[in-house]
């Protein structure tokens, strides 16, 4: 990855400044999607709260050697160019079978017509891509899926 913008250690400050927070504190840094225009939407739903979770496929945490989030997390959300937007806080990880997933965590994803349906098309879509670029590997609908809720903090 790139060197981080800027933008992302002077939010981060500000945000941990204004909280009280241990400046200790790790954070992580990354926009969503894997392409400009849906990065730049998605942290857009973001800020206007309508955006309260994602999904990753759990095998393309263990390809890439990531550690999966987990309640507590901090990360500073960026636009795709790296600069920053928001900062979220995890609230919750579930790892869900792909054909599993909720038709209230696909509202909670915010995206779309917020239905169960969109959210398997869009996401079927990309984790393929995802899966065939990282591994070569095919998806498959009972694949476990990093289902992350989270809450905007700063922006």
């Amino acid at each position: 990855m790139s060197k981080e913008h800027p933008s992302v250690k002077i939010m981060w400050n500000e945000f941990i400044k204004n909280n009280n927070i241990n400046p200790k504190t790790e954070y992580s840094a990354w926009p969503f999607g894997g392409e400009e225009k849906s990065a730049n939407e998605l942290v857009e739903l973001v800020i206007r709260g309508q955006k309260r979770a994602t999904a990753s496929l759990y095998e393309i945490y263990e390809y890439i050697g990531e550690p999966l989030p987990k309640a507590g997390d901090y990360s500073v959300v960026t636009d795709w160019k790296g600069v920053a937007r928001c900062v979220i806080i995890t609230t919750g990880v579930e790892i869900i079978p792909f054909n599993l997933v909720s038709e209230e965590f696909a509202r909670k994803e915010g995206e779309g017509d917020l239905s169960l349906e969109y959210w398997r098309e869009v996401h079927r879509e990309f984790f393929s891509k995802e899966l065939k670029e990282t591994s070569g590997k095919e998806f498959k609908e009972d694949m476990p899926v990093v289902c992350e809720e989270f809450e905007l903090v700063f922006s």
